[in-house]
């Protein structure tokens, strides 16, 4: 029996390396591929995020609620941001309620950019790239995501609490 158990655990570690190998490389094609995709516009993948996020709150957003719902560092989405700033493509400006943190938010230019070159390139991109996939199958892909997100999370408040850190 317990050889049994050495076998299930050898095979589930075999899986689980297979799996995150997986998303590492997927990860990488997305930036890869997705940069090439919205290049003509000017913009990366990361910048494609940026926008997506902020055309859902015209009124803009915190570096820190976006950090958080990108799920990046405040340090890498400064630099982002002052990137995207001086292409023209965002603006950032002390939030009225509250004098410490920074809004962000879509210039005129980066909503045309974002309206009417860029969602057209990656809804085009998203159409290739699921090519095969029945809505099914997303749906499904997009629960087992979900799921690993919310353990991946965990960790991370975990791992944060731990190191008195900003989580990653």
């Amino acid at each position: 029996m317990e050889n049994q158990n050495n076998e299930d655990d050898t095979t589930r570690m075999e899986l689980a390396n297979r799996l995150f190998f997986k998303l590492y490389q997927c990860a990488n094609m997305l930036h890869k591929t997705g940069s090439r995709a919205v290049e003509s516009e000017g913009l990366t993948t990361q910048q494609w995020a940026v926008l997506g996020a902020l055309s859902r709150a015209p009124e803009g957003m915190s570096i820190g609620a976006l950090a958080r719902y990108l799920m990046v560092s405040r340090q890498n989405l400064a630099g982002l941001i002052g990137r995207m700033e001086r292409e023209g493509h965002v603006r950032s400006a002390p939030d009225g309620r509250d004098r410490r943190s920074r809004l962000v938010a879509m210039t005129e230019e980066g909503r045309t950019t974002w309206e009417q070159g860029a969602q057209a390139k990656i809804e085009d991109y998203y159409a290739r790239a699921l090519e095969g996939f029945s809505v099914s199958d997303q749906v499904h892909a997009l629960h087992y995501l979900l799921k690993l997100l919310d353990n991946m999370r965990r960790i991370d408040a975990a791992q944060g609490a731990n190191e008195g850190g900003e989580p990653h």
